[in-house]
């Protein structure tokens, strides 16, 4: 079942494979325990992703006697920190599934995918996201979970002002002109503020039509169409009172999600979670693809969480058969159902698409964006301080006497200088 044993799948063909299979049989090996530190999902003990994974991992030994699978879920503020002190202490886990892997691929603390993974199971991930899971053209990062970004705008606001939703950044602007002349306390909420301003940014640059690289991977922070695109921003939106009166270097998005979810926001960028907190709150919202300079935007922002698994301990068999089993669609359509997130493979993902039940007739409009999303440039290790760069400056583009072409040249350079010292 694995790439190794080339042998044993010259009569399997990839193509046209939109299931994956699970529990091949045994591992080869008995009385193996394997550890997996993962991200948690829930927002309470109630729905945890511990409670995922340990329904997983029962179900699993059950078909493999010789394997047990031992699993630690800690919060997206700690995960990370966690691995990582695991890692450098010298006792890695087996598996992780966190934000980030390309430090690690680079150290060469990780198995290729291809030595993990099944063909079938290889076959099935969608395609852009395999490709942003590479370091130095071999795929390390497997993904788990993934999103986009649309626009969300409030039905109850726009109707009492008598809109539409936008197409077009021209649109965007007269419909906030609009909103603040009905007192709209936030007409764009427009979040720069350091917990996630590279994910607004990042929209904005590819509505605008670049992007923080090029096609080849080089960083273009400071091209001509990104201080276009900061330069409308700031002149058009910030500068004219439309994102609010807190000012968007200081505005984090889970306040301006929260302002959503009160009635405060005419329209925001907004990923899949954003679905479930309005309407806990009764607001009416509808979404359509964040518009480009004049027109639809060139790509979605997607993000993807990691998967990955870790040499020290060896294991590669036994890893890989537990992510083979991972990876079924039942699995993965489970846990994109329980977590509001998108499957990050073609059978879980056509699945969905053709079903109208709940949930997934919510992730149509993000589900729709993902084949042609752009994600960040997560295989470059210098991507983690070019993030908090960002994070921290970005805002100053768009504040009153602010030069948006003087902090993208800045922050360009930053990321010429992080890249180099990674010898990325």
């Amino acid at each position: 079942m694995r790439r190794r044993t080339a042998g044993t799948i010259a009569v399997v063909s990839a193509l046209g494979m939109t299931a994956v299979l699970g529990g091949c049989g045994s591992t080869g090996s008995s009385d193996v325990t394997l550890r997996l530190v993962a991200a948690d999902y829930g927002d309470s003990a109630a729905n945890s992703s511990k409670k995922y994974w340990d329904a997983l991992a029962k179900e699993y030994e059950k078909q493999h006697s010789g394997v047990k699978v031992e699993v630690s879920v800690y919060s997206w503020n700690d995960v990370d920190r966690k691995v990582k002190e695991m890692v450098d202490a010298g006792h890695a886990p087996d598996m992780a599934q966190i934000g980030a892997y390309a430090d690690y691929a680079a150290e060469g603390k990780l198995y290729a995918a291809s030595d993990l993974l099944s063909i079938r199971t290889q076959a099935d991930f969608l395609s852009q996201l395999s490709d942003a899971g590479e370091w130095k053209h071999t795929q390390y990062g497997i993904p788990f979970a993934a999103s986009t970004r649309v626009l969300f705008y409030n039905k109850t606001l726009f109707a009492k002002a008598g809109l539409t939703p936008p197409t077009s950044w021209d649109d965007l602007a007269a419909d906030a002109r609009v909103l603040k002349d009905k007192g709209v306390k936030y007409p764009y909420a427009l979040p720069l503020g350091p917990e996630e301003a590279q994910a607004e940014t990042m929209q904005w640059l590819l509505a605008g039509g670049s992007g923080y690289t090029d096609e080849i991977g080089t960083y273009t922070i400071d091209s001509a169409a990104n201080v276009e695109t900061f330069t409308w921003l700031k002149d058009e939106l910030v500068g004219k009172g439309l994102t609010g009166p807190v000012a968007p270097g200081k505005l984090n998005r889970a306040d301006a999600f929260a302002a959503f979810a009160d009635g405060q926001v005419g329209m925001l960028n907004g990923h899949p979670t954003l679905i479930q907190q309005a309407s806990k709150k009764g607001v009416k919202f509808g979404m359509v693809p964040m518009p480009g300079r004049t027109g639809k935007a060139r790509a979605s922002m997607g993000v993807a969480d990691w998967m990955m698994g870790f040499r020290q301990n060896g294991h590669a068999d036994q890893i890989g058969d537990f992510l083979d089993f991972v990876y079924t669609e039942k699995n993965v359509l489970d846990f994109s159902r329980e977590y509001g997130l998108l499957p990050v493979t073609g059978s879980a993902s056509n699945t969905m698409a053709a079903s109208n039940a709940s949930p997934d007739k919510a992730l149509h409009p993000f589900l729709e964006q993902l084949p042609t999303s752009e994600l960040y440039p997560v295989g470059k290790t210098s991507w983690a301080a070019v993030s908090a760069a960002v994070k921290q400056s970005i805002g100053q583009a768009v504040a009153p006497g602010g030069s948006p072409a003087g902090v993208l040249t800045r922050l360009q350079s930053s990321a010429t200088a992080a890249d180099s010292s990674n010898a990325n």
